[in-house]
């Protein structure tokens, strides 16, 4: 992992070591070029070890714009440079990820119609693409060229061709997309060998690296692990490097999925492709390997040369630096929750991550570095995620910090929703930040509540972290009813019988989040289980993380009831009484419990009582964890004068 990797025909490139920070959506440019915030993002992963930089995919060619701030190569040549020579002088190679979209793109911002292989409508958007012709497909390959040639000459050490997802080259590759009659769609691997030879032409002996997709997921016409194989046979005289992804139209989650999916899920696929090719042809394991022991495993087991580490160097952008200085231990995990990370989305959000908010804003926000020039004792009330982030940010700038919760053990709300189904992972961030709190030695005071007469006595700074409150009820509750709010139904997930009564759960999420669908997974495997939902489709606000689709798959099989465009109007001992959100019309779903998913409340009585205290996460407003880390760390630079 930390050992230097050759790539190019005659090894020339030396990357200084083999972990990779992989092409993504970041939304940080400015109109359709590479910026200053590309230049300080990229360049923050070059000094934390990375080996290899991928720069976000440029389009080859204008009539690919996929999203509002999507690069274009022709537009990317100052930032290229700008970028290339930030990385250099950390000692990383830093290569341009090129591509075009094809049927995976988007109309809105160009007025043009899609350009695809055949005229299969894109799964997602439903909008039917213009078939290429001759014209077309010409220019798309000359584009590739010519994007090889600017990033080379920008000063890039070579360039990566994206045949995974949202590729056009994967689109001609796969019997799912290419319908063709002529030689295009005869020989499907005939686009995808003009790229390639015309890149490595461009590139003039600079590195070529190629990300394909080696399994759509769909055997029944698309790419599978076999096809892959005698598809590289072709194209692996033409790249140095070979990034070996899976997913496809009908499957885009499967290619970045969240904590669902376990870690290394790709490791065979990889396997398989380092056996098959040459050993001048380096291969990176890419998958959702986000841990230290995993990416090193995966080198001295011979399953790749290299290992994609984006999201947790997203996270955590001094990964292998850490790793070099032997403390893997206080790497900041990554918890694959691609809730700030996945930004290809209508709302243009800007990459981040929950628990380094600092991502995707290096000009912005204030470092945290640096010793404070007034210590100070700082008291934090509450040991969720944000007081957490307080503490740690506090110490690390030198003040006296004790920490006070009322519970037994840190980590707030985040411990419960670690609770659900497929949301185990969170609870490392949670753990990650008590253990730097401790290795920074701030006090804890555990299981004691705070009232105003010690914040009175208290002689220095206090931050108030004390989290959120059940919300309000707008529906009517008889007596007799059962009425658990999800917080407290997660937190006593571990005891034998969930802490619930015998019979059927009803799970009222008036929010579309993901609390509302890892309670009914969680519960499903034992009893009958009703999501209500006023929404037309369960979880909504799982698209942001990319889960919706599968989350909708997983409830089916669990056998979950949905109970769509409803409100819960009345909750009695043996049922929950709904109406349709358009016609009133109610109906009666038999509930031994109902499990409140809502809105939460501030808790913030204590700050009440003191309103000239800071105070960050929930105890303003319930939101998110990145808010509350991003607020807590806030705070604490609050105290020197220098939070943003």
């Amino acid at each position: 992992m930390l050992g230097p990797l050759p790539l190019g025909t005659a090894g020339e490139a030396r990357a200084p070591s083999r972990v990779m920070f992989g092409p993504h959506e970041t939304n940080l440019g400015r109109r359709r070029a590479f910026s200053d915030r590309h230049v300080a993002y990229y360049a923050r992963r070059a000094a934390g070890g990375a080996g290899i930089v991928v720069t976000e995919t440029a389009s080859v060619h204008p009539s690919d714009w996929p999203y509002e701030r999507a690069p274009l190569a022709a537009a990317s040549a100052a930032g290229w440079a700008s970028i290339a020579q930030a990385c250099h002088a950390e000692g990383t190679l830093a290569l341009a990820s090129i591509g075009h979209a094809g049927g995976q793109g988007s109309s809105a911002y160009s007025q043009q119609p899609l350009l695809a292989p055949s005229r299969v409508p894109d799964v997602t958007t439903r909008e039917a693409p213009k078939a290429m012709e001759a014209d077309d497909i010409d220019a798309a390959v000359a584009g590739f060229g010519d994007a090889a040639r600017l990033a080379v000459s920008a000063g890039l050490d070579g360039v990566e061709v994206n045949a995974g997802q949202h590729s056009l080259v994967r689109q001609f590759l796969s019997g799912l997309t290419n319908q063709r009659q002529d030689g295009y769609g005869t020989d499907r691997l005939l686009f995808a060998l003009e790229v390639m030879q015309t890149v490595r032409d461009a590139a003039r002996g600079a590195v070529v690296g190629l990300r394909l997709c080696c399994d759509e997921l769909a055997p029944w016409a698309g790419i599978t692990p076999d096809a892959a194989l005698e598809i590289l046979t072709a194209l692996h005289p033409y790249a140095d490097y070979v990034v070996a992804v899976r997913g496809s139209i009908y499957s885009v989650s499967a290619t970045r999925p969240d904590g669902h999916t376990p870690p290394g899920f790709n490791l065979d696929l990889s396997r398989r492709v380092r056996d098959a090719l040459p050993g001048r042809v380096a291969v990176v394991a890419q998958g959702s390997i986000v841990e230290v022991d995993m990416a090193q495993r995966t080198l001295e087991s011979g399953a790749a040369d290299a290992v994609e580490m984006t999201r947790a160097q997203i996270a955590d952008p001094d990964l292998v630096r850490k790793v070099r200085a032997g403390a893997p231990a206080t790497v900041r995990p990554c918890v694959l929750c691609n809730q700030t990370c996945q930004v290809r989305d209508p709302r243009n959000p800007v990459v981040s991550c929950i628990g380094e908010p600092a991502s995707g804003h290096e000009t912005e926000d204030v470092p945290v570095s640096g010793t404070s020039p007034r210590p100070q004792r700082v008291l934090v009330v509450g040991g969720g995620p944000g007081g957490l982030e307080a503490a740690r940010t506090a110490a690390l700038r030198g003040h006296h910090v004790h920490v006070v919760d009322r519970a037994a053990q840190p980590g707030g709300a985040v411990r419960a929703a670690a609770a659900g189904a497929g949301r185990e992972r969170l609870a490392r961030i949670a753990d990650w930040l008590a253990s730097e709190c401790s290795r920074l030695g701030v006090e804890f005071d555990l299981g004691r509540e705070l009232g105003g007469k010690d914040i009175d006595a208290h002689d220095g700074a206090v931050i108030i972290c004390t989290g959120s409150a059940d919300g309000r009820r707008d529906y009517r509750v008889e007596p007799g009813a059962d009425i658990r709010t999800a917080r407290s139904v997660l937190e006593q997930a571990t005891r034998p019988d969930g802490g619930l009564p015998d019979g059927p759960a009803v799970i009222w999420d008036p929010v579309g989040g993901p609390i509302g669908i890892s309670v009914a997974e969680l519960l499903a495997p034992g009893r009958q289980v009703a999501l209500v939902t006023p929404d037309l489709i369960p979880g909504a606000q799982l698209a942001r993380s990319g889960d919706l689709a599968d989350a909708s798959t997983r409830l089916q099989q669990a056998g979950v009831a949905l109970h769509k465009r409803s409100r819960l109007v009345t909750v009695t001992p043996s049922a929950a009484v709904v109406e349709d959100v358009f016609t009133g019309e109610a109906a009666d779903i038999g509930a031994a419990v109902v499990i409140d998913a809502g809105h939460r409340l501030p808790e913030d009585s204590l700050w009440r009582a003191h309103p000239a205290l800071r105070r960050a996460g929930d105890a303003v407003a319930p939101r998110t964890m990145y808010e509350a880390v991003l607020e807590g760390r806030r705070a604490a630079l609050a105290l020197d004068g220098r939070a943003t």
